[in-house]
This record gives C-alpha cells, sequence and structure tokens, in this order.
C-alpha cells in the first residue's frame, strides 16, 4: 500500500507544482502510514523529488508520451496504481491534471475531488477541503471509494521540504492504440517567460490601458516583480493580448501569492478565475470598480501615474536591497 503522485513536467523538467503535490502527498502518507511513490514521464532528473518526500519515483521514458496526452497517461497512471497498490492518488489541479483526473476516475472506479486546499480533515473516512462555487465557498466532501484521487490547488498546500532516501525504478506501461485515438498535431508555447500556471505573482491589465501599445509598462513591472502578465477577456478578445494570458473562469484560472489587477473593472467571470489568489491589488480610476470589493488592497487612480511610480519605487527597493 502507498501513496501514488504524479509529478507534472514540461521540457523534461518537473514544475512547481509537482513538488507542491509531492508535499502534500507526504502529508497523507504520514497520516496513513505509508510512503509516497510518484511517476513521472520523460523526466531528466527527478532527484528533488527526494526532497519533498517521495520514497520511489516510477521513471517513464517513452517518446510516445513525450507530450502530454491525457488518455494515455491515466492508462499509465492506472497501471502504476495497480502495481503499487495506491489507495490515494495525488494530483495538481491545473487543467492538465483535471482532464487527466477525471479520466483516470473512470478507469479506477475512484472518487475524485480537484481544487483541494488543505490536507484531508481525516483519513478514515477521507475528507477533503475543496474549493467550490467558482472559488466563492468550500466544501468538506467525503470520499468513500476504494481509490481516491486528490487535486490539490496551485499555491494552496505550500512547498514543504521532507528530504527522504529516493529510489528510481523504469517502469514501461502498455499503452495501447485506443490509447491515442487523438494526438497533438503542434505545441505552441511562450518561452522565455513566466508563465501563468507556474507563477507566484501575476500582473493582469484590462481595457483600461487603452491600447495594446501602452502594455510595456505592464511588462517591466512584471519583470521587475519576476511575475507572469495576464489580462481581461476583453483585452484578448481585442487581440491587444493573447488569449493564452486571458484569466478568469472563462480563461485560466490563477491561484497566485499576489495578484495585480491594472485597469480592469472586475466583471464576477474575472473575479471567479482570480479570487483563488492569496492577495489581490487593485488600481483603477473608479472607486466603484467590482474589483475594490474583493480586493486586500486598492489604489484610486490613473494607472498611467502610479505604475511607473510604482516601478521605480520597485527597482529603488531591489537596488538597496541586493
Amino acid at each position: 500500500m502507498s501513496i501514488l503522485v504524479y509529478t507534472e513536467a514540461e521540457s523534461g523538467k518537473l514544475k512547481k507544482n509537482a513538488f507542491e503535490a509531492a508535499s502534500y502527498a507526504y502529508k497523507v502518507a504520514g497520516e496513513m502510514g505509508t510512503e509516497v511513490t510518484a511517476i513521472s514521464f520523460n523526466v531528466s532528473d527527478n532527484s528533488d523529488l527526494g526532497k519533498y518526500g517521495v520514497s520511489k519515483v516510477l521513471k517513464v521514458e517513452d517518446e510516445k508520451l513525450k507530450t502530454f496526452h491525457a488518455r494515455a497517461y491515466a492508462s499509465a497512471i492506472a497501471e502504476a496504481v495497480k502495481k503499487v497498490g495506491a489507495q490515494v492518488v495525488i494530483l495538481s489541479s491545473s487543467t492538465d491534471s483535471k482532464y487527466l483526473g477525471g479520466l483516470l476516475a473512470g478507469m479506477l472506479k475512484a472518487g475524485y475531488v480537484p481544487n483541494a486546499v488543505a490536507a484531508p480533515d481525516s483519513v478514515q473516512p477521507m475528507v477533503v477541503k475543496r474549493m467550490a462555487f467558482s472559488n466563492k465557498g468550500f466544501a468538506h466532501t467525503e470520499i468513500n471509494t476504494d481509490i481516491k484521487i486528490i487535486g490539490v490547488s496551485n499555491n494552496a498546500f505550500g512547498i514543504i521540504e521532507n528530504s527522504t532516501s529516493l529510489q528510481e525504478e523504469s517502469f514501461s506501461p502498455e499503452a495501447g492504440e485506443k490509447d491515442f485515438a487523438t494526438r497533438s498535431v503542434e505545441v505552441d508555447k511562450v518561452v522565455g517567460e513566466v508563465t501563468i500556471a507556474d507563477a507566484d505573482i501575476v500582473v493582469s491589465a484590462g481595457r483600461g490601458l487603452k491600447g495594446p501599445e501602452n502594455w510595456g509598462m505592464i511588462e517591466e513591472l512584471a519583470e521587475v516583480l519576476g511575475a507572469a502578465t495576464a489580462c481581461s477577456k476583453p483585452v484578448s478578445d481585442m487581440g491587444w493580448r493573447s488569449h493564452g494570458e486571458h484569466v478568469g473562469q472563462t480563461g485560466k484560472p490563477v491561484a497566485s501569492n499576489l495578484y495585480i489587477a491594472i485597469g480592469i473593472s472586475g466583471a464576477i467571470q474575472h473575479l471567479a478565475g482570480v479570487s483563488a489568489s492569496k492577495v489581490k491589488v487593485v488600481i483603477n480610476t473608479d472607486p466603484e470598480a467590482p474589483f475594490f470589493k474583493a480586493a486586500d488592497y486598492g489604489i484610486v487612480g490613473d494607472a498611467f501615474e502610479v505604475v511607473p511610480k510604482l516601478i521605480e519605487k520597485l527597482k529603488e527597493f531591489k537596488a538597496q536591497n541586493a
């Protein structure tokens, strides 16, 4: 019996959410008196997983699985579950893992709870606290199936070091043709920038910037903070920014430690998609903008005056504390 954790990777490197999922898995394993086994796909170096409580890695190296493929990955993980006799499977709550989680639950006849924000309230029975109602509330959900799947919300549990002795074992799952009924034809990625999914800080802007030519200060602020850039739906719809930067209920969900919204009024769909962020800062000329009600900190002012001053002060602070 063990806990199995799926560790997400990109271009052969483990993602930040892999370490958060491993940290969560270690906590659950401690409550259950067992160990954590991880499964990784085409990862060049798994050694860091040992820092976060993983005792064994099932290392899959297969060219066909180099690009994420939900059904094929789900089949491989289901096979790994049977191999190690896992009763609990831990995933992240990324878009890919949510797609994977539903398929995996069907294959294993398992209960699946995504968006978990804390370690289980209890393990017998397994009760998990998760976000609900478009992140406006919480639900304590009991999983009573033999195999249980939990998806950990980004930045909810945190990355916690628990060093263990790590062993690696090659694992060759039997992926069949039916697992590849669909295939990726092309993958278009932004390179050299912090991605929204992995960012601790997100700087987002809306129609208040008046045009795409004014995005330079948003990018500069993001660079100073080591943040990802994002935008509201109307901005991406007008073609000012790519749809890959659109955050909100109909775009990418954000669960960053800091979310800065500049010139965004705060429509319900946008607020629902960013409400999981821990600290929200709003800069807007309209004191009645809905976003101020959801913000932790707010500045009523013109972004074209406030943002350059903020950049200047942050640069001064960084220079003094270098």
